[in-house]
């Protein structure tokens, strides 16, 4: 799972102590020491990509006689204790980066695979027509997934769908972080514009969601948490953190922070930054827009059913299960203390847990490489 910013609780993190404690808990699988695969479907996670990296996993994938199985064989497998067979595994490409498209479905193609991309709604755009894509040539696909808008469009969600190698499923409609706690602890600096995409907080409560820009130089932050957590969002007065963006900008914008005294100009009016908390009733409504209104989206948009999810930083919620049965999933991939990080019969369906890609190579097979990282 990858690593949250600050105030997401030890259990909503992912670091090298997290990956401590699974190992002495036993939560990884018997195979990446060397045992065999047993039971249990393999599910490995990647995100952005590029060929060179992607390529050495599907060669072993294929090189050794493995199948890959979408979210048909993930719902039977839990469900009804039906195992999709040996050597089968499942790979889900988190976000739908623009690699996803220019790189990953031509992989898919040439190496003989299928995979499950997991898209955010709100954060795709439309376009004319499709990009090229490595079947047509070089590409720069770590370029394009840190572009402006850095994820696969419309068409080409459409046209992965279509060609029978990529299954489309949610990942919920915005992706959200929001504020969890109402005590700021410092302010968007010239730094933050590093901060990743899909960790820069939602400053708005409508559609579209608007997410916070490294160009508001002073905008209060506070401790955040996903959507989708069960945690109640704090709301700063809008006046409040205007005026010290304000501030910031009238000392000078960022030139302010490099003052030695930037800090302790901040500090008082850090404190003095009001606001109010998001009632119960309009959280649970959050929620259930995230979840429906992604289904909805995805749906209209590439013409293929979705019923399966993978929930942002594999955060979930009482609420978020509640509302994932009642509007239909079968599945869910989230995170939880306890469980073994691969997929068998009987598990929860909406606790469903995965592998980092990185331990696709060890699969048993010819150039088996056990397990040798944590986190």
């Amino acid at each position: 799972m990858p690593r949250v910013p600050r105030g997401a609780p030890f259990d909503e993190r992912g670091n090298r102590l997290r990956g401590v404690l699974d190992l002495a808990a036993g939560r990884y699988p018997g195979f990446l020491f060397g045992r065999p695969v047993g039971d249990i479907l393999p599910v490995f996670h990647f995100h952005e990509t590029t060929a060179a990296a992607l390529e050495p996993a599907f060669a072993y994938l294929r090189d050794n006689d493995y199948r890959t199985v979408g979210t048909d064989a993930l719902a039977r497998l839990v469900r009804d204790g039906i195992h999709p067979g040996p050597r089968t595994v499942m790979l889900n490409f988190d976000d739908a980066w623009a690699s996803m498209w220019l790189v990953v479905g031509p992989l898919l193609e040439q190496y003989g695979l299928s995979a499950v991309t997991f898209a955010i709604p709100a954060r795709i755009a439309d376009a004319a027509g499709v990009r090229r894509t490595l079947a047509d040539g070089p590409v720069d696909a770590e370029g394009a997934d840190r572009a402006a808008n850095p994820f696969a469009t419309w068409p080409e969600l459409r046209a992965l769908s279509a060609s029978g190698r990529v299954e489309v499923q949610s990942h919920s409609w915005s992706h959200s972080m929001v504020f969890s706690d109402s005590h700021a602890y410092d302010v968007v600096r010239p730094d933050y514009a590093s901060e990743p995409v899909l960790v820069r907080p939602r400053v708005n409560a409508s559609d579209p969601p608007e997410f916070l820009d490294p160009r508001r130089l002073g905008y209060p932050l506070f401790p955040r948490r996903s959507r989708l957590s069960s945690a109640r969002r704090f709301q700063p007065d809008a006046d409040a953190c205007a005026a010290l963006e304000q501030f910031v900008a009238g000392e000078g914008g960022a030139a302010f922070f490099d003052r030695a005294d930037a800090d302790a100009a901040l500090g008082a009016r850090l404190g003095a930054i009001r606001g109010t908390w998001e009632p119960d009733e309009a959280r649970l409504r959050a929620i259930d827009h995230e979840l429906a209104r992604s289904r909805d989206e995805l749906e209209a948009r590439v013409g293929a059913p979705v019923r399966h999810i993978c929930l942002p930083w594999g955060v979930t919620s009482r609420e978020t299960g509640a509302s994932l049965e009642r509007l239909g999933y079968l599945t869910a991939f989230a995170n939880r203390p306890a469980g073994r990080l691969a997929v068998a019969a009987g598990d929860d369906p909406f606790f469903l847990k995965r592998l980092h890609s990185r331990h696709i190579f060890a699969l048993p097979g010819k150039g088996r490489r056990v397990f040798v990282t944590l986190a």
